[in-house]
This record gives C-alpha cells, structure tokens and sequence, in this order.
C-alpha cells in the first residue's frame, strides 16, 4: 500500500511540473528586451526570434504580405507569437492557419520571403519550424508562447501602432 501510495505520488508531481513548454523541434534563443533601434536591421534568424527593434510594434492580425521584422519582433517582445509562411504555401496550409489561429489576439500571421521552411513560428526566444500547416505542435507553440514563455514584456499593447506591410 505504501509503495503504492508513493508511486501514485510521483506520477502526479510528474503531471504537475509539466509546463507545456517541452515541444518537440522548438529552438530557444538567449534576447535581452528593450533595445529599441530606427531603420533596417539585421537579424541571425529569418525570421527573427527576438533581439533590437523598432520603437513602434506591430498590430496583431492576419496579413496577406509580409511584414517588417523590425516591428514584428517588438510585438514578440509584447508576448505575441508570429507564424510565417513561405509566400509559395498552398492556399489550402494558409486557409487553415487562418483558421485555427481565429479568436487569438496575439497573433501575427504573414508571408516571410526569406525563410527556409514551410512555416515558422515565432516567440520571443523561441522557434519552431514545421512543414505543413496540420502539424499538431502549432496549436501546442500558440498555446505555450502567446502571452507567456519569455517574452520581456507580457501584457503590453499589440494594437493601436504599426499596421502596414513591406
């Protein structure tokens, strides 16, 4: 009985330290927030995952075209998370990342020109490349990331700045 109640104790401290955060694939990066910086910058990662940027963020949404990732990185700094695509993705994979990221309101979802996977989705710190758009570890990363992980400024505004595109 005691063995019992011991094992039974540890599987449920093991289901309690899950954080969720523990997604296969996921690369994580080491930004400091703050660095606001004018003009175009370069980044290590395309699309980027956290680092200097524009003063002025992004607005959350859905985009059609691409956006710059000088404001999109400061709306990754506000706790947003940015899904990417290459602008050749099937219109069938962007229909269903509209669909599935619908209500969310920290979200940004664009084309990126340079980026070498399918789809790429951006968290401050954090990056998770995938192929196609029913990959069960997009829900698992927006889930994880919006509004939460690392990201230095948590709650902040995600609308009323920047709302145009390259």
């Amino acid at each position: 009985m005691k063995r019992l109640m011991l094992l039974s104790l540890t599987v449920l401290l093991a289901a309690c330290n899950q954080t969720g955060g523990d997604i296969e694939g996921v690369q994580t990066f080491k930004f400091e927030g703050g660095a606001h910086k004018p003009g175009r910058l370069e980044y290590a990662q395309r699309p980027p995952a956290g680092g200097e940027h524009n003063a002025a963020w992004q607005n959350c949404g859905i985009y059609n075209r691409p956006l710059y990732d000088e404001y999109a990185v400061h709306s990754m700094e506000h706790g947003a998370v940015w899904i990417s695509y290459q602008p050749g993705l099937s219109a069938s994979q962007v229909l269903q990342l509209k669909d599935s990221l619908a209500g969310r309101t920290y979200i940004l979802l664009s084309p990126h020109e340079s980026q070498k996977a399918p789809i790429v989705l951006s968290a401050w710190n954090k990056q998770l490349e995938v192929q196609d758009a029913s990959d069960p570890r997009i829900k698992s990363f927006v889930q994880t990331y919006e509004q939460g992980g690392e990201a230095p400024e948590i709650g902040a505004s995600c609308s009323g700045a920047y709302d145009d595109t390259v």
